[in-house]
């Protein structure tokens, strides 16, 4: 009677150890992919389908446990990298917009105040068009000088020298710069204005909940 309890005893523990091995074991799965247009499926998965999309089926129940998505490849790995990058950029971009919009409703009072300010800005500009204007009307009047001093040479069919084709190369290139000068010059002043009214505009919209809180 002990040899047989004990055996039942045994043959209970080999059950039970069984049964919490098939817990412990990895539930069986079937991969399915597109391989040439067709639908292939199959208890393990080939090398040459590990970057394929593929949908894993539960071997046990039939139910679909996961959906894979097919590997990138280099470029659209490049491109969602690029992606992501201009995504940051973007949203640092928004968050100093925010920055400066909060720092210019702290720093003027009024509309009117933020309006004298641009004013003051658009003063300054019209003042280095000035500088500008003027400095290249000198240029044009030097250098068409030393053109006249090189065509007076010529006609007199005699060489023009180093020197004076140096400073009219030299003065041709300034006036360039001072021309590309002038040309961002007046697209700053021409901004200023559309500038304006867009900062009005965002000084208002953070300006109107306190307007409101005030008038309530």
């Amino acid at each position: 009677m002990k040899t047989t309890i004990t055996g039942l005893a045994c043959a209970l523990m080999l059950v039970a150890a069984t049964a919490a091995a098939q817990d412990k074991a990895p539930a069986k799965k079937i991969y399915c992919w597109d391989e040439g247009g067709h639908k292939v499926c199959g208890d393990a998965l080939p090398p040459d389908a590990a970057d394929a999309a593929r949908t894993e089926i539960s071997a046990r129940t039939g139910i679909t446990v996961r959906s894979v998505e097919r590997a990138l490849t280099d470029d659209e790995r490049a491109a969602a990298a690029d992606a992501h990058r201009q995504a940051a950029l973007d949203a640092e971009a928004e968050a100093a917009t925010k920055r400066r919009d909060l720092a210019m409703v702290e720093s003027y009072a009024t509309e009117d105040d933020l309006r004298r300010a641009y004013g003051e800005r658009i003063t300054l500009v019209e003042e280095s068009l000035k500088t500008s204007r003027l400095g290249l009307a000198n240029l044009r009047q030097s250098l068409l000088s030393l053109l006249r001093q090189a065509a007076d040479l010529e006609l007199q069919s005699k060489p023009v020298n180093k020197a004076l084709t140096g400073n009219i190369l030299r003065q041709h290139g300034d006036l360039l710069r001072q021309q590309a000068i002038l040309e961002q010059q007046l697209q700053d002043r021409q901004s200023l204005g559309s500038d304006l009214e867009q900062a009005l505009a965002r000084y208002r919209a953070l300006k109107s909940p306190e307007t409101a809180a005030t008038q309530g």
